[in-house]
């Protein structure tokens, strides 16, 4: 009998020394009341050390720049400094791909950032608010997105020319009876040089490139003066120096609102060009992580809606236009269809055209 207990007794030992070793050797799963803590921690990893500055290369003015720059240094505590580069920027950006001294493009035309991403110029990053805005103002891989849409229209001045006497489409620029009649930005601006580039598109569509040119050099027949500056243009039409322009929208409904120029919108019956304005990473940028920090406040619905208040300037994310200025919604705009791709890679070569061979032609042969 004593043998049979000790048997049994030396059995339950092994069986209990197995079932010690199976439960060691089982995975221990942490107690859920230490899961969030786990959690926070891994966030907290992965949250990116904001640097302590920010560059910004732009093209818009400097009022408007340094009201979104207070407010992201105010919310971040991350400086800005930034660099208003208009005509130059591209050729500024480009100059510094080997070493880049900038983190973010903010202003230009979706035609040069298409343009400036094809010499890999830009780090593709998705802001926080990229589906806030329709496909047709950002880039489809994220190397770009469309802050503002600007629409490039016609306006004439309405103590100069009765509704009747204005044109109504951009083919009547050519009419003699314009003559001296027109003012326009350069072609350092980047929405003259897309505006010029939509119309030249027209033509080459049509497999009319040199209709493209013979319309230009008309164009400029009636052009008195071509200016550097938007505010010296606006302020010509305004002493009736000119009766006719055409510009931003913003621009024109600025100087309306605020400079009492009595100035008239034309929707142009083929359409007129809308152009995005946007914002990029720069590839390589010395403050990366401040950079995309910026990026997301300079696109959310909150600064959208304040530049649109502030200056006028028409929103790309939905959510912004609650809070911007009726006119916005109200206003009838017919947009030009551009293959804005297209004509990225075309505008640099056609610029060139222009300002060597159309631009003052008229005025150099007499």
């Amino acid at each position: 009998m004593k043998k049979i207990l000790s048997i049994i007794l030396v059995l339950v030992m092994m069986l209990s020394m197995v079932a010690c070793n199976t439960t060691s050797e089982e995975p221990q799963e942490a107690p859920e009341a230490n899961e969030p803590a786990n959690e926070e921690a891994n966030q907290e990893e992965e949250t990116p050390e904001l640097e302590d500055k920010v560059v910004i290369y732009s093209t818009h003015g400097e009022d408007m720049i340094e009201i979104v720059a207070d407010a992201f240094e105010e919310e971040t505590g991350i400086k800005v400094e930034f660099i208003n580069l208009k005509g130059e920027l591209s050729d500024r950006v480009r100059a510094e791909k080997e070493n880049p001294q900038s983190d973010v493009m903010y202003g230009g035309s979706s035609a040069v950032f298409m343009e400036l991403q094809s010499e890999d110029l830009f780090e593709a990053y998705a802001p926080s608010w990229a589906d806030q805005v329709d496909p047709l103002f950002k880039d489809a891989e994220n190397f770009w997105f469309g802050t503002i849409q600007t629409p490039v229209m016609m306006a004439y001045n309405s103590d100069m020319l009765t509704v009747e006497e204005a044109p109504t489409d951009w083919a009547d620029l050519t009419d003699e009876k314009y003559n001296e009649q027109i003012v326009v930005r350069n072609a350092l601006s980047s929405s003259a040089r897309a505006t010029m580039s939509c119309l030249i598109q027209q033509y080459e569509v049509a497999g009319d490139i040199d209709g493209a040119w013979d319309y230009l050099k008309a164009v400029d027949v009636n052009t008195k003066q071509y200016f550097g500056s938007g505010s010296l243009m606006m302020q010509a039409v305004g002493r009736q120096e000119a009766a006719i322009t055409y510009a931003p929208l913003n621009s024109i409904i600025d100087n309306k609102m605020n400079n009492n120029i009595p100035l008239e919108v034309v929707n142009a019956t083929s359409g007129s060009p809308i152009i995005t304005d946007g914002i990029a990473l720069i590839n390589n940028a010395p403050h990366t992580n401040a950079a995309k920090a910026f990026i997301d406040f300079a696109g959310s619905a909150d600064i959208q809606a304040l530049l649109a208040v502030e200056f006028n300037r028409m929103p790309t994310n939905e959510e912004a236009f609650a809070s911007s200025p009726e006119w916005m919604s109200e206003i009838e705009i017919t947009a030009m269809d551009v293959d804005w791709a297209d004509l990225a890679l075309k505008q640099s070569q056609w610029m060139q055209t222009w300002d060597t061979e159309i631009k003052d032609s008229s005025k150099d042969a007499e």
